[in-house]
């Protein structure tokens, strides 16, 4: 059967007109992922209603390069953590959240900080992994489950280290600190901000186009290959890793009570017979099987992970924080900046007043260590993680007099560079 000459015409100008909104849509619409009803990260055009079913068939359709950058801090207790946070917590377009797993371990996990039951390891990562993915999604509400006792209305007062978030003290969650606050007393936030509602949390995370999430409690980097390539997320990791002997130091004076034993070795310069050794050997198990993991470069990591040594962030922290953003892709915001030039440069006197503070010398606080630890703890250190000290660049000492000598640098140069 012919076809008429309008039909041709017809039949051309539709599909000029369809090539017209294709092309339209490509370069005036940039593409979003859609598994949250998001702004940010959900829609093509409200106008297009039937990309947007599209959206809602095949979540994952398309990738959104402008969509939110994921953050995640991966630490372990007295590594300086508190204080990579901070560089992201006062980012204006950063939500960040100091340490929410410490709900889901109090909660599946009570009264033990660190598990060693393999059943209880793999609940504990189970469920860790699945709160991340949601709090990336901005999805606070998944978090109430884990609070005790359970919030009311949305709202609690309950949530752990709340003032260590600026998000979550100021508007639209909190109308008492304006958001170009710098150094914002947790304590102060806490009390003036009264109790959390979860949905103005919700509502400000949403609102901001990155989210950064501290943690200390997964021990390995390959306990996150899940998150890592789950599609729905823009995950990127920081880990931070810290000389072990200074981590031991600082977890002796800010633990007293469960590094009891250790301190009595410092003390007395004798090792008690019932001494927990696992309490440093994890520590460096941990890094040496996490660090191994991501310095091997594996394919899923491609562009995902940067190794950051605290005493480097120490010495030269607004370079290195430079680097970190770049690796990101993010701008490194004034207020960042501002922060860095007033808590690095604090007396260490007062960080030792408060065990969680960041205000400090930073360079001092690094190595600190060597002059509150007892030789044989350092050279017993050195004999158990030989291996951690040699693949992150710290250097080894063999006498009390080459500790206690503050010219030197136990830190070798070494840079580590972003798998891309």
């Amino acid at each position: 059967m012919q076809c008429s000459w309008k039909a041709v015409i017809l039949l051309a100008l539709a599909s000029i007109a369809i090539q017209y909104t294709a092309i339209r849509t490509f370069t005036a619409k940039p593409f979003h992922i859609c598994p949250v009803p998001n702004p940010l990260n959900c829609g093509l055009g409200q106008e297009t209603e039937a990309f947007e079913r599209i959206c809602d068939e095949y979540p994952y359709f398309t990738y959104n390069v402008s969509r939110k950058t994921h953050i995640l801090i991966l630490a372990t207790t007295r590594s300086g953590s508190s204080f990579v946070g901070q560089l992201f917590n006062q980012h204006s377009d950063v939500f960040y959240l100091f340490e929410p797993l410490y709900h889901v371990q109090t909660t599946l996990i009570p009264r033990l900080s660190h598990s060693k039951s393999t059943a209880d390891r793999r609940v504990m990562l189970g469920a860790s992994r699945d709160l991340l993915r949601s709090l990336y999604g901005c999805d606070l509400y998944f978090l109430e489950s884990y609070i005790k006792p359970p919030p009311v209305n949305h709202t609690t007062d309950k949530l752990f280290r709340r003032g260590a978030s600026k998000a979550l003290c100021s508007p639209p969650v909190c109308d008492v600190f304006g958001p170009s606050e710098v150094n914002i007393e947790e304590g102060d936030c806490v009390k003036k901000c009264s109790t959390l509602n979860m949905t103005l949390a919700t509502d400000s995370c949403k609102e901001r186009r990155h989210v950064a999430i501290k943690i200390v409690r997964v021990p390995e980097i390959g306990d996150l290959k899940a998150l890592v390539e789950d599609p729905r997320l823009n995950l990127k990791i920081i880990q931070l890793v810290r000389d072990p002997r200074g981590i031991l130091s600082s977890r002796i004076e800010t633990f007293r009570d469960t590094y009891r034993l250790w301190r009595i070795w410092r003390a007395t310069g004798r090792k008690p017979y019932n001494l927990d050794l696992t309490q440093l050997t994890v520590v460096c198990e941990d890094f040496l099987n996490s660090v191994s993991t991501g310095l091997s470069r594996p394919h899923w990591l491609k562009g995902k992970y940067m190794l950051v040594r605290y005493e480097d962030l120490a010495r030269n922290p607004l370079e290195k924080t430079k680097e970190i953003y770049q690796f990101l892709g993010m701008t490194l915001d004034k207020n960042v900046i501002k922060w860095i030039q007033i808590n690095t440069r604090g007396s260490n006197e007062l960080s030792a007043k408060h065990k969680y503070g960041t205000v400090r010398d930073s360079a001092a606080n690094a190595e600190s260590w060597r002059l509150k630890l007892s030789y044989d703890m350092v050279e017993y250190t050195q004999t158990v993680c030989p291996q951690v000290l040699h693949q992150l660049g710290y250097k080894t000492v063999n006498s009390s007099e080459e500790l206690k000598n503050m010219s030197l640098t136990l830190v070798q140069d070494r840079t580590f560079v972003p798998f891309l």
